[in-house]
C-alpha cells in the first residue's frame, strides 16, 4: 500500500462524515493500493482522532495517479 501525507492550512474549512466542519491545520493522509482502491483521512495536526472525506469508495483507474491525485486534493482542499 502506498501513502502520502501533507499538513495544509484550511481556512475556509473542509467537510468531514463524522463532525462537520474542521479547519485550521489539518493533516490528509491518501492511501493507494495495489487495485487502485483510495482511503482519504483527515485529521487536526498533532490530534489522533481521524475523520473521513464525503463519499464512500474512491478508485483510480492507474495506481500511478496516486500522488497527482493527492496534490490535486490537497489544493483543493487548502483553497488559498
Amino acid at each position: 500500500m502506498n501513502e502520502k501525507s501533507s499538513i495544509f492550512p484550511a481556512t475556509h474549512g473542509v467537510m468531514t462524515e463524522e463532525v462537520g466542519v474542521i479547519s485550521g491545520e489539518l493533516e490528509l493522509v491518501t492511501s493507494c493500493d495495489d487495485d487502485g482502491n483510495l482511503t482519504l483521512r483527515i485529521t487536526y495536526v498533532g490530534a489522533e482522532e481521524w475523520y473521513t472525506l464525503p463519499g464512500k469508495e474512491y478508485q483510480l483507474y492507474d495506481g500511478r495517479d496516486h500522488e497527482v491525485v493527492h496534490g490535486l486534493l490537497v489544493a483543493v482542499l487548502e483553497r488559498k
